[in-house]
This record gives C-alpha cells, sequence and structure tokens, in this order.
C-alpha cells in the first residue's frame, strides 16, 4: 500500500520489495494461472504509472492475450499499449494474438484488439492490419460496436501513416455507412470519410449527397426522435458539425435538389438559433451554438446563397452583444470572413457601432484584437474615416502585443480610402505620434513616396512635419520624416517668418544629438540639401559640418558624410549644387500590391493579417526613403522577403513578381514563379514550378530539385528557393572558410494556418557517411505559421570534409486539414567552402603541371545553355568562389581561376580553366584539384551555370 509511505524513499523502498515479488512470482517453478498472471501485471503497469521503470513482465502480459476472459486479456492489452515500444522483438507475438482476435468474430475481443492498434498506432501496426481493417468495417455481419472501432482505428492509422492504407473498393462501401441505423457508427464514418476526403476528393464525393440527407433528417427530427444522441434537448450535435465539416471538403452540390436540401437544412440550423432555449444549463446552448456556428462556416465557405449569408451575419450580430465572451470572439472571428463576401459585406457594416464599442469596452486582448481585425474587413470609403479615427483612439491604450498591427491596418486603410491626402499625412503623423515605437519603416517611407509624387500635398507636409516637430519631446520617425519633407520642401513655407530657414534648420539641428546614427546621417543630407535650398544660412550649416563632432565622428558613415557634404558645398558652383542637390524624381506609380491583392479577393477588406500586410507594405517601397543624392547601397542587412525592408536608396523598383504574393527582394527569380491559374486558389493541379510541388499524404519520395533554381544557387547565396501556391521558401546564406550559416524562410501564403510545420534537414539515402563530411545543426521553428506569416530558421553548416549530394529539406505540415508533405534540395554545394586565391601567371602554370595525374583533372566539353556573355561569365565564377585571374591564360577570350576549399579535415587546391568557343556555342571547361572526386563534383556544378 504505497498511500502508507511517508516519504519518496519509503515510496521506492516499498515498490522495489514488490517488484522482488512479482519477479520472484513470474521466475517461480510453479505455474501461475490467469488471475494472479492478470493480478502481477496489473500491479506492474500501475507502478509504471506511478513513475518507476519496469524492465520485465512484458512476455506475461502477451501470455494473458490468449486468455479467454475478457478481463485477463484487457489487462495484457493495456500493458502493452502503454509500456511495448513498437520495435519490440514481442511484436510478432502480439500481432498474431491481434489477428486472432480480430478473426475471432467474437465483437469484444475484436474490440480490445483494435483499440490496441489504435493506442499503439505505430508504422509497424499499420503495415500489419491497414489491409485487413477495412474489411471488417465494411463487412455484412460485423456487430455496430465492432464498425465504430475500426473506423476510428483506421482513421488513425491513416493519420500516422497515409501511405499505409490503401485505397480500394471498400472506399465506395464506407460512404455508405453515412445511412447506417446506429448513429455511433455513422459518427466514427464521418470523421473517417473527411479526412480521407481532403486528401481523395473524388473518390469520396458521393458522400455529399448522403451526408445532406443524413444531416436533414437530424436537423428536422424532435429531440425525442434520437433518444441516446440527444444532448440537452439537442439531437446529435456532434455528429451534426462533423457532416458540416465533411461537406466543407467540397463545393456546393450540383444536383438543386440536393443543393435545395441543404439551404432548408442551413435554414432549419438559423431558424433554432431564433427559438428560445429549451434549457438554461450551458451544455444546451454550448451543443446549439457548435452546430450552428459549423452551419455558418459552411455558408461561408460556400459563398453562393445572399440569403443565408446576411441571415448568418444578423444572427452573429446579435452575438457580438451576448454576455458569453467566447460567443462574441467566435462571432467577431466569423464576421471578418463574412466581411469579404460581396452578398454579406453590407450586412456586416451594420454592426460597426457594436464593434466599436467592442474596441472599447472588452476586458480581453484578444477580443478586442478580432474587433480590429473586423473593423479592418469592413472599412470602404463610406466609413473609413470613421473607422481610421476610432483605431486611433484605441491606439492610445492598446495592448502592446496588437500596437504593431494597427499601425500596419490604420496606414494600409488611410492610403486606400484617402480621398482627401491632407487627411491621410495628418493620419500618418498622429499614428508616429501616438505609437512612434511600431511605426515600421514602411509606413514612413510609403508617406514621405506619396508626399514627393503629389504636387498638392507637399506644402501642407512640410507646414504640418514643422509644426510636429515643435513638441519637446518628438518620436524619432517623426525627425526622420521631418528632416526628410523639409529638406525637400522646406523651401514652401519658408516665406513665413514663423518658419524662415534659419527657424528650420534650428529646428532640426536641436534634435540631432538625441538621434540614432541612421536619423543623423538622414539629417546631414537634409541639411546639405538647406544649402542648395536657403544659400543664406549656408555658413551656418558648414560650421555645423565642419565641427570636430562631424568631422572626427567615430562612426565612419557620418564622418564620411560630414566630409564630402562639407566639401561640396565648398567647391561646387550654385548650378552643380542646384543640380546635384536638386529635388527627388517623383516614385514610379503602380498600384499598391495590398491593394491587387484585395481586388482578386472578392471583395473590399479581406486581408486581416498582419504579416500579409507587412508584406505587402514593403512591396510597395519602389524608392529611397534618404533625400541624399548620394547614392548608396542597399543596407546588407535587408530582409530577405521584405518583411523589414531596408531602404532601396535611390534604386528603380523592384519588379513585382508574377504570381507570387508575398514579396521577392530578388527579381531574378521572380520570373521563375508561374502565376496562379485564375481563379485557382486552391487549386493543386494548376501549373506551378517545373515538378517542383508535392501536395500528398506520402512521405515525398521525388525531391524537387526545383533544378532550375537550385542551380542558380550554385553561385549566389540569397534567393527564393521553392514556390507553390501555400508556400515560399528563401534563402539568405553566409560561409566563411569550412564553415556556413544559412536562414531559411517559410512564408505561408494562405490565409490559413500551417500546423504541425516540421522542417527538417535530411541526408541523402545514398550517401551513408554524410554526417562525416557534413555537419549540420539546425534550430526548430514554430510548428504553426500564421495565414501571411514567416517564420525564420538558422542552420549552422561545418564542412568536415568534401562531400558530393545536397542535404534534403523535408518540410511536412497540415494546411486547412490536409497534409502536405515536400522536398526540395537545399543549396549547400562543396563551392561555398571555396576561398579565392590570387597567382601570378607563373605560379599558376607551375601549380597546373603538378597536379598532372590523368585522375586529378576532369573536362567537360558542353552546349552553351545561356548567352554567351563575358561579363555573366566572370561574375558567376567570382559567385562560385575561386579568384578570377586575369591575364594568366594566353589567349585572352578565356577565363582562369584559383581557390582553396575548406574543410575541417584537409584544404583543396582548385585550378579551373573555361574556354567558350563563341562560332560553336560550346565550353570547354577544365578542372584539377589533388582529389578526383572533388575536381568531377566541381565540374558538375559549374558545367551547369553556362
Amino acid at each position: 500500500n504505497e498511500e502508507g509511505c511517508k516519504s519518496k524513499e519509503a515510496e521506492i523502498k516499498r515498490i522495489n520489495k514488490e517488484l522482488a515479488n512479482i519477479r520472484s512470482k513470474f521466475k517461480g517453478d510453479k505455474a501461475l494461472d490467469g488471475y494472479s498472471k492478470k493480478k502481477y501485471v496489473c500491479k506492474l503497469l500501475f507502478i509504471f504509472l506511478l513513475g518507476h521503470d519496469i524492465d520485465f513482465g512484458h512476455m506475461e502480459a502477451v501470455n494473458l492475450l490468449s486468455s479467454n476472459r475478457y478481463t485477463e486479456k484487457q489487462i495484457g492489452y493495456l500493458f502493452i499499449s502503454v509500456l511495448v515500444n513498437s520495435n519490440s522483438e514481442l511484436i510478432r507475438l502480439i500481432n498474431n494474438a491481434i489477428k486472432n482476435d480480430l478473426a475471432s468474430r467474437n465483437p469484444t475481443f475484436m474490440g480490445l484488439a483494435l483499440h490496441c492498434i489504435a493506442n499503439v498506432g505505430s508504422r509497424e501496426m499499420a503495415e500489419a492490419f491497414a489491409g485487413e481493417i477495412p474489411k471488417i468495417l465494411v463487412a455484412g455481419d460485423t456487430m455496430d460496436s465492432v464498425k465504430q472501432s475500426a473506423a476510428l482505428c483506421l482513421l488513425r492509422l491513416y493519420r500516422t501513416s497515409p501511405d499505409l492504407v490503401p485505397m480500394g473498393d471498400w472506399t465506395s462501401r464506407v460512404v455508405h455507412l453515412l445511412n447506417d441505423q446506429h448513429l455511433g457508427v455513422v459518427t466514427a464514418a464521418t470523421s473517417l470519410i473527411t479526412t480521407l476526403a481532403q486528401k481523395n476528393p473524388e473518390e469520396f464525393k458521393t458522400s455529399v449527397s448522403l451526408a445532406v440527407s443524413r444531416l436533414s433528417r437530424i436537423v428536422t427530427s424532435a429531440s425525442t426522435d434520437l433518444q441516446d444522441y440527444t444532448y440537452y434537448f439537442v439531437p446529435a450535435p456532434w455528429l451534426s458539425v462533423k457532416l458540416l465539416r465533411l461537406l466543407q471538403c467540397y463545393p456546393p452540390p450540383e444536383d438543386p435538389a440536393v443543393r435545395g436540401r441543404l439551404t432548408e437544412c442551413l435554414e432549419t440550423i438559423l431558424n433554432k438559433a431564433q427559438e428560445p432555449p429549451k434549457s438554461k444549463k450551458v451544455q444546451h446552448s454550448n451543443a446549439k451554438n457548435a452546430v450552428l456556428f459549423e452551419a455558418i462556416s459552411l455558408i461561408i465557405h460556400h459563398d453562393s446563397e445572399p440569403n443565408l449569408l446576411v441571415r448568418a451575419c444578423n444572427q452573429l450580430g446579435q452575438f457580438l452583444q451576448h454576455r458569453e465572451t467566447n460567443l462574441r470572439y467566435l462571432a467577431l472571428e466569423s464576421m471578418c470572413t463574412l466581411a469579404s463576401s460581396e452578398f454579406s459585406h453590407e450586412a456586416v457594416k451594420t454592426h460597426i457601432e457594436t464593434v466599436i464599442n467592442a474596441l472599447k469596452t472588452e476586458r480581453d486582448v484578444s477580443v478586442r484584437q478580432r474587433a480590429v481585425d473586423l473593423l479592418y474587413a469592413m472599412c470602404d470609403r463610406s466609413n473609413a474615416q470613421q473607422i481610421v479615427a476610432e483605431m486611433l483612439n484605441y491606439l492610445e491604450t492598446a495592448d502592446y502585443s496588437i500596437r504593431e498591427e494597427i499601425v500596419l491596418k490604420v496606414a494600409i486603410l488611410a492610403e486606400k480610402y484617402a480621398v482627401d491626402y491632407t487627411w491621410y499625412v495628418d493620419t500618418i503623423l498622429n499614428l508616429i505620434r501616438i505609437a512612434g515605437d511600431y511605426v515600421s519603416e514602411e509606413v514612413w517611407y510609403r508617406v514621405i513616396q506619396i508626399v514627393i509624387n503629389r504636387d498638392d500635398v507637399q506644402g501642407y507636409a512640410a507646414k504640418t512635419v514643422f509644426e510636429a516637430l515643435q513638441a519637446p519631446a518628438c518620436h524619432e520617425n517623426l525627425v526622420k520624416v521631418g528632416g526628410y519633407i523639409l529638406g525637400e520642401f522646406g523651401n514652401l513655407i519658408a516665406g513665413d517668418p514663423r518658419s524662415s530657414p534659419l527657424i528650420q534648420f534650428n529646428l532640426l539641428h536641436s534634435k540631432f544629438h538625441l538621434c540614432s546614427v541612421p536619423t543623423r546621417a538622414l539629417l546631414l543630407s537634409t541639411y546639405i540639401k538647406f544649402v542648395n535650398l536657403f544659400p543664406e544660412i549656408k555658413t551656418t550649416i558648414q560650421d555645423v559640418l565642419r565641427s570636430d563632432s562631424q568631422l572626427k565622428n567615430a562612426d565612419v558613415e557620418l564622418q564620411q558624410r560630414a566630409v564630402e557634404y562639407l566639401r561640396l558645398s565648398t567647391i561646387a558652383s550654385t548650378d552643380i549644387l542646384a543640380t546635384v542637390l536638386e529635388e527627388m524624381p517623383p516614385f514610379p506609380e503602380r498600384e499598391s500590391s495590398i491593394l491587387a491583392k484585395l481586388k482578386k479577393k472578392k471583395g473590399p477588406g479581406t486581408v486581416t493579417d498582419l504579416e500579409e500586410i507587412k508584406k505587402e507594405r514593403s512591396s510597395d517601397m519602389n524608392g529611397s526613403a534618404e533625400p541624399a543624392s548620394v547614392n548608396s547601397t542597399p543596407s546588407p542587412s535587408a530582409d530577405l522577403l521584405g518583411l523589414g525592408a531596408a531602404p532601396l536608396t535611390n534604386s528603380a523598383p523592384p519588379p513585382a513578381s508574377s504570381g507570387s504574393l508575398l514579396v521577392d527582394v530578388f527579381s531574378d527569380s521572380a520570373s521563375a514563379v508561374a502565376p496562379l491559374a485564375p481563379g485557382s486558389d486552391d487549386n493543386f493541379a494548376s501549373p506551378d514550378l517545373a515538378s517542383s510541388e508535392v501536395v500528398s499524404e506520402e512521405p515525398a519520395d521525388t525531391v524537387h530539385d526545383a533544378d532550375e533554381l537550385f542551380h542558380k544557387f550554385v553561385c549566389k547565396n540569397n534567393g527564393v528557393l521553392f514556390e507553390n501556391q501555400l508556400l515560399q521558401i528563401g534563402l539568405k546564406s553566409e560561409f566563411r572558410q569550412n564553415l556556413g550559416r544559412m536562414f531559411i524562410f517559410y512564408g505561408n501564403k494562405t490565409s490559413t494556418q500551417f500546423l504541425n510545420f516540421t522542417p527538417t534537414v535530411i541526408c541523402s539515402d545514398d550517401f551513408l557517411n554524410y554526417i562525416l563530411c557534413l555537419n549540420l545543426q539546425t534550430k526548430p521553428v514554430d510548428p504553426t505559421v500564421d495565414g501571411g506569416a514567416q517564420v525564420q530558421q538558422v542552420v549552422n553548416i561545418e564542412c568536415v570534409s568534401d562531400f558530393m549530394e545536397a542535404p534534403i529539406l523535408n518540410i511536412q505540415f497540415r494546411y486547412g486539414g490536409t497534409f502536405q508533405n515536400l522536398s526540395v534540395k537545399l543549396p549547400i554545394t562543396l563551392n561555398k567552402f571555396f576561398q579565392p586565391t590570387e597567382m601570378s601567371s607563373q605560379d599558376f602554370f607551375q601549380r597546373w603541371k603538378q597536379l598532372s595525374n590523368p585522375k586529378q583533372e576532369v573536362q567537360n566539353i558542353f552546349k552553351a545553355k545561356h548567352p554567351m556573355d563575358a561579363e555573366i561569365t566572370k561574375a558567376k565564377i567570382i559567385g562560385f568562389g575561386s579568384a578570377l585571374l586575369e591575364e594568366v591564360d594566353p589567349n585572352p577570350a578565356n577565363f582562369v581561376g584559383a581557390g582553396i576549399i575548406h574543410t575541417k579535415t584537409t584544404q583543396i587546391g582548385c585550378l579551373l580553366r573555361l574556354e567558350p568557343n563563341l562560332q560553336a556555342q560550346m565550353y570547354r571547361l577544365t578542372l584539377r584539384t589533388s582529389k578526383e572526386a572533388v575536381s568531377q563534383r566541381l565540374c558538375e556544378l559549374l558545367s551547369e551555370q553556362f
């Protein structure tokens, strides 16, 4: 009796004594009867559940399986379900016992066996029984309780090993279980069919009409009809929800009779929601509402019955004022989706006051966040000013966790529905004042672009930022906007003595010492612009530029600007100054990609997701937010998919990638993404990257090279590696000697969450000593990726010795209930560990002769796949990692390179020579290294590039 033990030590002592006793009983000469064996196995199970290891008794448990007594067999199965792992050598004996029980036709024993298969649920179990269970499920003489267990057991095996469950004749017979007399069988079968239909919609499409007729019978039945399955006066709520969910796997039924019957069902469910409750118990309202919300989900999914959509909206509107917080949350969430339907958008708008009230009064932050989403979704030109004003009010007290999201939403709505751009400028400056820390760069870049592109708002913007800068505590983002706009348009307000050139300059310079380095750099650019705009304050500005704090600044960027600007202001004539420092030209106008995406959907305001918005905003950053006309390169830390895009200073707009929703900052890969077929949001069959999509339940045997893209990465480190309708994978990597680090960015292009998102880097099967050659360490990623969001994974790479195969990235996740599995090659190739080596002509040919062993040289003669451009060829050889040696080869048309491959164990010198033949459009590539395999691999990789 463990309860009698006063301490942990006493308990352990007591348990060890009992274990010794049980061991001796099992090993004793006297054979134990079934009851004793059951008793001791049960004790072992209990001791295991107390947290102690059990390393014996398994065989006795297996022996209990052959007993004909229910209790003995039950304890045997229970012990095995909990304690036997899938690779145990007992598995064969256990499988035999299960086979015997399944064949016994005794429903109790069959039930125990099926429960055990499902509880263990391993791949081995699936291999042994996935073919058997469907036969039991559809056999005419199987008892109802066994059918239930068989359906759920098959569902469990399908979820763990979908590739092992064979589709066959049984599938059409399983669908007919929806007509079964026994509602328990129907419920289990519906769960199974829903999961199978998500993957094989064609096989199970006959289930639609059967599901509708079964649903119709339940919905119209009196609560007394389904006695055993009525839950607090609601007939079969679980089954109703499952049937409604099954119907969401398919479009609206084509047969008018079935469609009419389904519409009647949904109307009845909506009518019942209006009836007074039959019970005051919470279970009654929970069951009733569960069916109602699932019905509304189906109405929204079909999006084809205006009458039903408006009724659903009105029903949700009543829930917005319900005292139950969860109901208010669900109502707001469903209404967000309804707002995107052209049929119900106007109906949703009628609830604006209630939603604004929820924003002000809700205690729960998650409900307030849904209210923000709904306001965003219902916004259009008629109510934009009201909604933006309410969001700005709320922003003052909003939770920190959702401020950035609100800022982005306000910025988008203000731009999208701005009738008058002065209102837009006021709104963005208000945003910066209220929540400056949450205003990302994209937002203030955008306001500057709009001001530069619209003459009518420039004077107003200059006056407004000048006034805003008067505040003693300005947010740094306001200083950036103020510096830029005054540097461009300060002359428009200089006529007013209250904002004379000197006052403008002193106002900006009073903020200088409090700002970060990038903002100070921007202000220095504003000062040099002022030298051109206001020659009368030139000497004041030169004094500032000349001061030690600028000319001897520890920051090299600030020092360089100060020195160059001072020199420019001293030596340049007024004409040259005016040319160099003229106003920024208008940015190329193009429709905001956010709007483009919103229009592609059916109605206004459908994008409610923060990350999606962030990405879309950054794709609008068509140019610089730096008033300097001194060219500077984009920041190397530019975020890969543009989620925090660094300023593309004075650069042309990146081409919008055709069909891609996430923003590519890599123009050369944009063309590789095939546009989606029209209206094919979920059409997996639509054309995509060549052979680069697997949307399947099987573990992907085929690895998509997406060869085109994989080879592009041989000579570059950043870009989009893979893209289909659901997912975009971007890479950013850096290598130094034998070490590397790769950032993998996974972008969810849909508006639905990815669940159980598990990317794993695996080594190719035919390369067993992979681990000896390449050491990869990956950081785990969050298993949930929200719609429109992006997650990052870091892979640390160490090249231990030379390797041939690229590792494989396998990604598995659930999308809308469907299991997705795809694999792509990761472009970690041997040449990434190249260090370029400069050599003289003499050294090169001396080393070339030393590597004259036939095994050390590999040569390939091949046809040019791309135009033979010398500059591109040079760039590719340098990108490949070797040094490009000029004037080494006697023939100037040839290219010569040298470098050293660094691995942990050794260094391998490499020499290469590429001879183009323009006449024949051919190349000859020769590689010499001290290892044959390395020469071979480098030659393969480089040959693909030209």
